[in-house]
């Protein structure tokens, strides 16, 4: 089978989109969250989307199926939650690292059952591989910035805890069998930073081979800079020694917003660049209103310039709007990596 760096050679992959809006048109209950093997915990566990990779995997199986019927080359796992830092506002920190086999078996046998299945005139898949992405959350839970406005040299975490429970969700994602490791909508450079020492310790820990790394970050406004404060040239410069296969932008804006910032990323990346907005910004009921047409729309001249590498879609994005994406893009070449100088003239 092709890796995935073959594919980045030759044409704009596409990865897919929300995760979260989809789980939404369930309409879950509490119960349904809780399966029969949670039912009596003792706390809440409706809103805790990864733990449906247990209790309902039929359902986001289904959901990563109808993204790749879209015509995503990459999806994520439902595992923007699971470790063991987030998973403690359930109480369900002991589960951490099987909500990441879990999570990433979905994605697998969804991708196994689309490429032995009949193909559709939607699907026109060819022969192309399909690559999961172990998704990376960023924590609810920040190394740089204080949760006390009283006390701003107070942290809630530590970087070893952060570290611990990263190489936790790395060692889950691996032994579940992802083909990348996405560390996403990162709005702090050092939470990153202990994601990618996770990363590379489980790698050196096992001796297994390393796994491709995706890195993307989050421009949290017009500023242009991420909540904890950096610029998007220093961000790339805090993240570059990963060698990432890639590195991008999610989450926060929409297409429109996004623009400028992947412009300027597309000048200063010596690896794949990533782009994948929001369906636009939320209204005031926290919706998403931006249709996939137009989604696509921008998404094709940033295609037509040479901007991206790697496209796709976050909050509000349907697979409507991964098809129109991928449509939009599909006739357009990849942007070219840029020539490294390694010494001084």
């Amino acid at each position: 089978m092709k890796k995935i760096q073959d594919c980045l050679r030759e044409r704009i992959l596409v990865i897919d989109g929300a995760m979260g809006t989809m789980i939404q048109r369930h309409k879950l209950t509490e119960a349904d969250y809780r399966g029969e093997r949670f039912k009596d915990w003792p706390s809440d566990l409706k809103g805790n989307n990864d733990l449906l990779s247990i209790t309902q995997p039929h359902i986001i199986e289904g959901i990563h199926k109808e993204y790749l019927e879209a015509g995503a080359d990459i999806i994520e796992t439902n595992t923007f939650s699971s470790t063991v830092i987030a998973q403690a506002d359930y109480g369900l920190q002991s589960i951490a690292y099987e909500l990441n086999v879990a999570s990433a078996k979905c994605a697998r046998n969804a991708i196994d059952k689309f490429l032995t299945s009949p193909p559709t005139p939607l699907q026109g898949r060819g022969a192309s591989p399909r690559f999961v992405a172990g998704a990376i959350g960023p924590l609810n839970k920040t190394l740089s910035l204080s949760p006390d406005v009283n006390n701003p040299g107070y942290r809630a975490v530590t970087f070893d805890e952060v570290v611990a429970a990263y190489y936790e969700q790395v060692s889950g994602l691996v032994d579940g069998g992802v083909d990348i490791l996405l560390v996403e909508t990162i709005f702090d450079t050092l939470n990153a930073k202990a994601a990618i020492f996770a990363i590379k310790k489980y790698f050196r820990d096992t001796k297994h081979e390393e796994l491709p790394v995706m890195i993307s970050g989050t421009i949290t406004d017009a500023s242009g800079r991420t909540l904890s404060g950096q610029t998007l040239e220093a961000f790339y410069t805090s993240i570059m020694h990963a060698k990432p296969l890639s590195v991008g932008l999610n989450c926060a804006l929409g297409a429109a917003e996004m623009r400028s910032h992947i412009e300027e990323l597309s000048t200063i990346a010596g690896c794949y660049t990533s782009a994948y907005p929001n369906a636009g910004l939320p209204n005031a009921m926290g919706e998403y209103d931006e249709h996939p047409h137009q989604t696509a729309g921008f998404i094709e001249e940033w295609a037509r310039q040479g901007f991206v590498n790697i496209v796709g879609g976050c909050c509000g994005t349907t697979p409507d709007h991964i098809k129109h994406i991928a449509d939009a893009v599909k006739n357009f070449q990849p942007r070219e990596l840029p020539v490294v100088e390694t010494e001084l003239a």
